[in-house]
């Protein structure tokens, strides 16, 4: 007999409170497809009190010492860490990332908030003594205010506690959070770990909304800065909308990131490369491998490699330390992947391996799986090959060599990442510089950098200026101030002496024009 699902709450002041609304949405364990949470759909003025909160909070936090807010932090690392097991397995059952999977989201998130521990030295300024004779220039980084998150369902700790929360807090801001509703448990989970490593009330602020109610973040006059992460089209409207009301932007998008294939690869420890990085995660990353390049004299050999390969990853339920693959989120979202395998058999498309019915333990029958999947013979003008697919969906392109292959590449309108798999020097430094992509992986498929060098999409897969993380990330947090100084000698008569135009700040200017 199936559990009564949870209802959930909302999180606003170091509490959660339960929600006034009647709607809710359903969240899933993919691996048997039964319904174990409820998420509240919050009220326009619900959402409203958690920005209200952290208005509130703002102050005191801001004026907090560094050393004092990385404090909480420490403690929230270690607490990360205690719950590990924990933790992965409410990611594992909620979105459907098998067990390593789920356990690297989690890790992600400690991974930046170690980051975020060196707050008091990556918040130092700058400042010159004597910049202009008897003047001094100092410039300080100072946190703005209330920051919204909006978070996807595909990394549910990662993202919204990785990429947003960590910097954000410890930058001495104050955050809302719109938790994807598919998937809000592991982000709930996190903020009691953050009350209990000492985080002030009003700090972090969470709520699951639909789309009009987290419009408010992107109007509200007491919001300074929005960080999404989700699809291109809405990216492009949290951008436009967010940017026009005054605010700072960085919005993640979509990506259809491709690997260039050459001749002289090693092709057997190519092909685990390519088919750890398009089924990883099932899809779902935006890092993903979904698309190759290969050069047509290896193609045959390759793509063989691939589908034996492939065929021996077994599907299963997420928590199941020996899965190869676990589901998809929701019923939704397979469909959508199935039918875009539908739509690569219409374009014309050789489907070489079909994932659209496929095997699973028993336990398993209800769930969302969809099996690896391959299209050979992939040409730009099918939309199979441009467009994000965001599952184990891989597209193998033919080539007759470099120049070919990285013009393909290059014509995305995407530019995530992209790698080369060769063992030729020059080809890969020339890979290097002439690739759009903002993350380069040689001989690596899923080239995303550690923290503390940022995530750099390009294109259509990033609107903003600031990236997220890496230096971009402490930047997009804070806002400079130069404080430009001068002393009088009050036994002397500089103070006397008269003012020029730029106030003694014009270093360069002859005496005799001042």
């Amino acid at each position: 007999m199936a559990k009564e699902p949870i209802r959930m709450k909302y999180f606003v002041n170091n509490e959660f409170r339960e929600s006034e609304t009647k709607s809710y949405m359903e969240c899933f364990d993919p691996s048997t497809g039964e319904v174990t949470h409820l998420a509240p759909q919050c009220t326009q003025r619900e959402v409203e009190s958690a920005i209200e909160a952290a208005k509130a909070a703002f102050p005191a936090w801001a004026d907090t010492p560094p050393n004092q807010r990385i404090q909480v932090l420490f403690k929230l690392k270690m607490l990360l860490d205690k719950h590990l097991d924990e933790l992965t397995h409410i990611v594992a059952s909620s979105e459907g990332k098998k067990w390593e999977e789920a356990m690297g989201d989690v890790l992600k998130v400690t991974e930046v908030v170690e980051y975020a521990c060196a707050i008091p030295h990556l918040m130092k300024g700058d400042s010159i003594m004597n910049i202009s004779r008897g003047y001094d220039t100092v410039l300080y980084n100072h946190p703005l205010g209330v920051f919204g998150g909006i978070a996807p369902w595909n990394f549910p700790s990662m993202i919204p506690m990785g990429w947003m929360a960590p910097l954000c807090i410890a930058t001495g801001n104050t955050f809302v959070l719109k938790a994807a509703s598919f998937v809000p448990q592991a982000a709930m989970r996190i903020a009691e770990l953050w009350v209990e490593a000492g985080l002030p009330p009003g700090v972090l602020n969470i709520v699951t909304a639909g789309r009009n109610e987290a419009e408010i973040l992107l109007e509200h006059p007491d919001v300074v800065g929005v960080s999404f992460v989700g699809s291109t089209k809405i990216g492009r409207h949290i951008y436009a909308t967010a940017a026009a009301n005054g605010k700072r932007v960085q919005a993640l998008t979509e990506a259809k990131n491709h690997a260039l294939v050459l001749s002289d690869c090693k092709l057997e420890r190519t092909a685990m490369g390519i088919v750890n990085a398009y089924l990883g995660c099932a899809g779902a990353r935006c890092m993903a491998l979904p698309a190759i390049a290969v050069e047509e004299s290896i193609a045959d050999k390759l793509v063989a490699e691939l589908i034996k390969i492939s065929k021996g990853i077994n599907l299963g339920p997420a928590y199941d330390k020996s899965t190869g693959m676990g589901p998809i989120v929701n019923a939704g979202h397979r469909d959508f992947i199935t039918g875009w395998i539908e739509t690569g058999v219409r374009e014309g498309a050789k489907l070489v391996l079909d994932g659209r019915e496929p095997k699973v333990p028993s336990g398993c029958e209800n769930g969302f799986f969809v099996g690896p999947t391959i299209f050979d013979h992939v040409t730009e003008d099918m939309s199979i090959g441009r467009d994000e697919v965001f599952g184990p969906v891989l597209c193998v392109k033919r080539v007759k060599g470099f120049e070919e292959g990285i013009t393909i590449m290059n014509n995305s309108r995407f530019a995530n990442g992209s790698a080369i798999y060769t063992q030729n020097g020059h080809y890969a430094r020339e890979f290097s510089y002439r690739t759009h992509a903002g993350m380069v992986g040689i001989n690596v498929g899923i080239p995303v950098p550690i923290g503390i060098f940022g995530f750099t999409g390009h294109k259509d897969s990033f609107f903003g200026d600031l990236h997220t993380m890496g230096r971009d990330g402490i930047r997009f947090f804070t806002e400079q101030k130069n404080v430009t100084a001068t002393w009088f000698d009050e036994t002397g008569d500089k103070s006397a002496a008269g003012v020029d135009t730029w106030d003694g700040t014009m270093s360069s200017m002859p005496s005799d024009d001042k």
